[in-house]
């Protein structure tokens, strides 16, 4: 009986540690005017995560720290169409059997374009992107919210496997973007809450239904689980 009584919790805990979460919580900063121009932004060719694509899925390259990149990889995103001021959480997710440490950094742009370290990194992997298919790209307002992304992937296991010492596979990961409802709850816990405020509507008239019913219980003559009754026993 105890093991049975003990199934649920191991299999609550089997799904906690099947996967493992890296966040980061920012507001978005005021619209800048994003020059029309050559060159411009999509020459990036960055993937982009917006309020209404809100969900990336992707394989990033992971390594295991050198002198110059104490962090890993670094694999840079576009953050589009944010509203002014409004809070966001971004999450990267992956799988628990893929023993990796995330760095999630967020700029703005004149950060980004006013330090040469920055500049560099987005560059070189800019310069990779460019081998790719041919890259559709985004319909942005001239004037928008928007962020740099930068995700770093550094490998965080140790195998006598040499082959996976020596090339560190890709991992496989959910990049989302979740507003904040009036910047008190992300979006994706709306229907929890939803769901908790409903129980807690029908539980409190229930609890009273319930108590009411066990009282009047107690109370009647002759019941065999009555107060009057035991009394006279």
């Amino acid at each position: 009986m105890r093991l049975i009584t003990f199934v649920p919790i191991l299999t609550c805990w089997s799904f906690m540690a099947w996967a493992n979460v890296e966040k980061r919580i920012f507001s978005a900063p005021e619209s800048v005017l994003i020059p029309q121009g050559q060159p411009n932004l999509d020459q990036l060719r960055l993937d982009t995560l917006t309020p209404y694509n809100s969900t990336l899925r992707r394989q990033l390259k992971a390594a295991f720290p050198t002198s110059t990149d104490p962090e890993g990889p670094a694999t840079w995103y576009l953050l589009d169409s944010l509203v002014d001021q409004r809070r966001y959480e971004l999450r990267v997710c992956w799988l628990a059997t893929q023993p990796t440490d995330f760095t999630i950094n967020i700029f703005e742009l004149n950060e980004v374009f006013s330090n040469p370290a920055l500049i560099s990194s987005l560059a070189l992997f800019s310069e990779e992107l460019q081998a790719l298919p041919p890259f559709v790209s985004n319909k942005r307002q001239p004037n928008t919210s928007l962020l740099f992304l930068k995700v770093n992937a550094k490998a965080a296991y140790f195998t006598p496997n040499t082959t996976l010492m020596t090339d560190v596979p890709v991992v496989a990961v959910d990049l989302i973007l979740d507003p904040y409802i009036l910047n008190v709850l992300p979006a994706s816990l709306a229907p929890i809450g939803l769901h908790l405020i409903l129980i807690a509507i029908v539980s409190w008239p229930l609890s009273k239904a319930i108590y009411h019913f066990l009282h009047h219980t107690s109370q009647t003559p002759n019941h065999p689980n009555s107060l009057t009754s035991l009394k006279e026993e």
